[in-house]
């Protein structure tokens, strides 16, 4: 009986619409990601650009306001690598209107930084995509300074 209804509930989850399923990371994942997007983003401050980057940088010490946090958001991200042409390597970001395309050492980074970040990559027609949509992550400048392992998070929708 217990058989049957394992196997019951594994069938209504693999039904569950993925959609429904919300993708979240934390610590030095969601804080390279955050760097990564926030500095192409056009809604994201010089300033906050600066911070960013001198975190990823691995400057924890970086001058900040007390307080302050940082907010990176995209609208949609679209990575995908070629595995015909290996050399291929492209993401799009969108951000409200605004696309954004990557290529290259650049868009590699992306795209590694996503599935660092728990994206499932698929594969489609000679490339494997790796996508997200309505990416919010914040950087808590004082958390990141404490050097205790927190201070970044990240939600979207895989």
């Amino acid at each position: 009986m217990i058989a049957y209804k394992t196997v019951g509930l594994v069938f209504l989850s693999a039904l569950a619409p993925a959609a429904a399923q919300s993708g979240a990371s934390s610590g030095s994942s969601a804080l390279a990601l955050s760097a990564i997007v926030g500095e192409v983003s056009p809604q994201t401050s010089v300033a906050d650009k600066r911070l960013l980057a001198a975190y990823f940088a691995g400057r924890a010490e970086a001058p900040h306001a007390k307080g302050q946090r940082v907010a990176v958001k995209a609208d949609a991200i679209d990575c995908r690598a070629g595995n015909v042409d290996i050399t291929s390597r492209a993401c799009e970001l969108t951000f409200g209107g605004k696309k954004i395309e990557l290529s290259g050492r650049k868009a590699n980074e992306l795209y590694a930084t996503l599935i660092e970040n728990g994206v499932v990559a698929e594969g489609a027609a000679g490339s494997s995509h790796a996508s997200i949509t309505a990416l919010d992550c914040i950087v808590d400048a004082d958390e990141v300074a404490e050097k205790a392992g927190g201070g970044a998070r990240c939600a979207f929708t895989p």
